[in-house]
């Protein structure tokens, strides 16, 4: 039986918007047209357009954008990437299937890619690009990052898997970089109802690499001038996304007032802390983190929610670093206790729009029963 208060309710997302996604997919099923066309070209258009961007290139899921995104800026073999060392592990695996190494960097207070730390690995000139990741919702410090690769002349490329609609500084996530990399898989902001994913950039000519990069690196019909992969954008994915895209704005704000209510309630700190937004920045509430004063504390407070019927989850319980696959020398005698510690102390609540009102307060009256017990 599952919880009476889901982490999330991807069938009630549907739901919501049934008939403009079940006409997507009749509309597709009967064009006759199963890999690549007009849908994917419409979305790509409204996607990049939505972004702030002038091109968007539809991928199979967000960890090959990630690959064709180094691949079509001319990374591999022998070139370092770096990227923080807290993230989900497709991130480290994108920078290897485009036969990059990864160089991992600790994080800062907020959980994002401390720039502070980036400079000495770019001062070895093996770095070819910084991979910053938009992690929780939250942007990374890309005004820093942005004047370092203009310094060492390497390119920046932001993961903005968990960033749609996401800004700080003024600029949008996924607007800094050469290249950004999104996925829509269905629990993002915006999902589609199986893998898919997209690489938006400034500059046609990245654009139209992409595109080849992403079909067996072909140029014309049965020509193919370079190395490509296969990781197309599913039509019918392509046209529920595009379903979808509409309603991003909306559903990115329910998000934000369940996360404002989870601060105002969290707000004199104490046993639960969420973990906080940088500066000058707009979350689009992706996840909503906080952090429990140690390991037991928090195992403690997520089986103190399960017994009340709230499902929580863990984002993320092991650093990219101390991962089995990854190899030590990725990490070049270099500490991570910031992701270390934010690792064993984390804590994901529910926040997604489908979250009725009565289950924010629920999940806030457990989380201050929680805190002000003694018996914690």
């Amino acid at each position: 039986m599952g919880a009476r208060i889901p982490f999330t309710d991807l069938a009630a997302g549907y739901r919501r918007v049934q008939p403009e996604i079940d006409a997507a997919v009749a509309r597709v099923t009967g064009s006759g047209w199963y890999v690549g066309g007009p849908e994917v070209s419409s979305f790509e258009r409204a996607f990049a357009q939505a972004m702030g961007l002038p091109y968007a290139v539809g991928v199979a899921n967000g960890t090959d954008a990630i690959a064709l995104a180094l691949r079509a800026l001319g990374l591999g073999r022998g070139d370092h990437v770096v990227l923080p060392a807290l993230s989900a592990y497709p991130t480290t695996v994108g920078v290897l299937q485009a036969e990059a190494t990864p160089a991992y960097v600790d994080v800062d207070p907020y959980g994002l890619l401390d720039a502070t730390l980036v400079e000495p690995l770019l001062q070895a000139r093996q770095v070819r690009a910084i991979l910053c990741v938009h992690l929780f919702g939250n942007c990374a410090d890309v005004v820093s990052l942005r004047r370092l690769t203009h310094e060492y002349g390497v390119a920046l490329v932001e993961d903005c898997a968990q960033a749609h609609g996401a800004a700080r500084d003024g600029l949008a996530a996924g607007s800094a970089g050469e290249a950004a990399t999104w996925s829509f898989y269905p629990t993002k902001n915006l999902g589609a109802l199986g893998d898919a994913g997209a690489v938006t950039c400034h500059k046609e000519e990245l654009a139209l690499r992409l595109s080849r990069l992403r079909n067996y690196g072909q140029r014309d019909r049965y020509e193919h001038v370079e190395r490509g992969f296969n990781s197309r954008l599913d039509p019918m994915q392509a046209a529920i996304l595009s379903a979808r895209l509409m309603h991003l704005g909306r559903d990115n704000l329910r998000r934000i007032a369940i996360g404002r209510r989870y601060d105002e309630a969290l707000a004199n700190g104490g046993a639960i802390q969420a973990l906080a937004v940088p500066p000058h920045a707009t979350p689009n509430r992706h996840l909503y983190p906080v952090l429990l004063p140690s390991p037991v504390e928090r195992d403690r407070f997520q089986a103190f929610l399960a017994e009340r019927g709230i499902e929580t989850l863990i984002h993320y319980p092991i650093a990219m670093p101390d991962q089995v696959a990854s190899d030590p020398s990725w990490s070049g005698g270099r500490s991570f206790p910031r992701a270390r510690e934010i690792c064993s102390r984390i804590l994901s609540l529910p926040c997604h729009p489908e979250l009725p009102e009565e289950h924010v307060e629920e999940v806030v009256a457990a989380s201050l029963a929680w805190k002000s017990s003694p018996a914690r």
